[in-house]
């Protein structure tokens, strides 16, 4: 199979809300990633499509998320190399909500009093760099000062770094799911790296309506970390799974879509506890009426 790699230098914000909304184009790349290049210090969005990509619904697609042209480069590459990995090993650790996020290529020393978890750079979205993660990260310790949840669902999880970081700070059975197996297999292979794996159970699902999402239900905590898209048509659904008085961690929203999805969230039952913005991005805190 040929493959083709399309990409264009933008500022940070701009390559992931272009990654953010490839995402929800699944005929448009194989995969999509936002890196720094550390000898320009320029942020690079890259796609790995099928050959030859669409180049005009890209252009496309950046006017309307971007709201002007930019020039996309397009090579060839070899379809055997893990080029959303590759681009992804150069990453800085992170420190948000007292948690240390770093890969195995880091050599510092784990900061004295932080939590630290290794999540590997793969093909699946969350190696906590992201405002979305870190805005989770830093509600999941607001969350755990004032409660200890025992029933945990972690929609839509990526490389499971939500799950993880709960399962890290509480002795309980978290639930994270995908609608992407890679996504799962990523999850498994991680939480079992940070030695919590007996503590994780992972499924493929798309939305909430799967067997086992349902016979564990209610939850006291839900984290997703998706998009205010998705995020909005399962508002119905995540009323119905979290119990009363139970927090919701929601992120994947752009500042600009936080008051659609609150409204959402307050008609299916929900109060908002707390808005966490990051540059762009928003992160909320809800209490189920």
């Amino acid at each position: 199979m040929s493959v083709d790699q399309l990409s264009v230098s933008l500022s940070k914000e701009q390559a992931y809300a272009l990654v953010d909304a490839v995402a929800e184009r699944d005929e448009l790349a194989l995969t999509a990633s936002a890196h720094e290049n550390e000898e320009t210090g320029e942020w690079v969005f890259e796609a790995t499509c099928d050959s030859p990509p669409d180049v005009e619904a890209f252009n496309a697609l950046a006017r309307e998320v971007l709201g002007g042209e930019v020039s996309f480069t397009v090579e060839a590459i070899d379809p055997e190399i893990n080029w959303v990995a590759k681009s992804l090993e150069g990453l800085a650790p992170v420190i948000a909500g007292g948690f240390y996020v770093y890969g195995s290529h880091s050599t510092e020393d784990v900061p004295e009093g932080l939590t630290p978890m290794r999540i590997e750079a793969a093909q699946a979205f969350g190696t906590g760099h992201h405002e979305t993660t870190t805005g989770c990260l830093e509600a999941i310790e607001m969350v755990l000062r004032k409660r200890t949840p025992s029933r945990m669902i972690d929609v839509g999880t990526g490389t499971g770094v939500l799950a993880i970081a709960l399962a890290k700070r509480v002795d309980a059975k978290i639930l994270a799911t995908d609608i992407d197996p890679i996504a799962v297999t990523t999850t498994i292979e991680n939480a079992r790296d940070n030695g919590v794996g007996a503590q994780i159970d992972t499924i493929e699902a798309t939305g909430l309506d799967h067997a086992e999402i349902q016979a564990r239900a209610p939850y006291d905590l839900v984290v997703a970390n998706i998009l205010a898209g998705p995020l909005t048509e399962l508002a119905p659904g995540m009323g119905e799974i979290t119990q009363a008085s139970g927090k919701a961690i929601l992120s994947g929203i752009l500042n600009t879509q936080a008051d659609g999805v609150i409204a959402a969230y307050q008609a299916a039952g929900f109060t908002l506890v707390d808005h966490l913005k990051r540059k762009d991005w928003t992160t909320l805190i809800l209490q189920k009426r």
